[in-house]
């Protein structure tokens, strides 16, 4: 493999495990002002990185479809709460190009 696939193999898991996490502290979160928080966090952290809008676009994208696959019947009140506000949070980012709502 060459360098430059390596580079984009391991950005890759990485923004899966950033993603991973991202999608636990939202789940734990105790209030949707902290779903906020994180999410706000955590797009600011991937513009600040320099990486394409292309890749933070696929991020949120990836973000909405795994909050998606969550079904209401496995998951407490303040989790489903906290997920409907995250998909809300990302749907928000996704069509005010990226733009954190304030």
């Amino acid at each position: 493999m060459c360098p430059l696939n390596a580079k984009y193999l391991t950005m890759a898991v990485s923004l899966n495990e950033y993603k991973t996490k991202l999608i636990n502290k939202i789940l734990f979160a105790s209030s949707q002002t902290e779903v906020q928080k994180f999410s706000d966090a955590a797009i600011k952290t991937l513009k600040q990185s320099k990486l394409d809008e292309d890749i933070i676009v696929r991020f949120v994208d990836k973000m909405i479809s795994e909050l998606d696959l969550f079904n209401p019947m496995n998951k407490n009140a303040q989790q489903w709460s906290n997920i409907s506000m995250a998909k809300i949070i990302f749907n928000r980012y996704k069509n005010k190009d990226l733009k954190p709502v304030k």
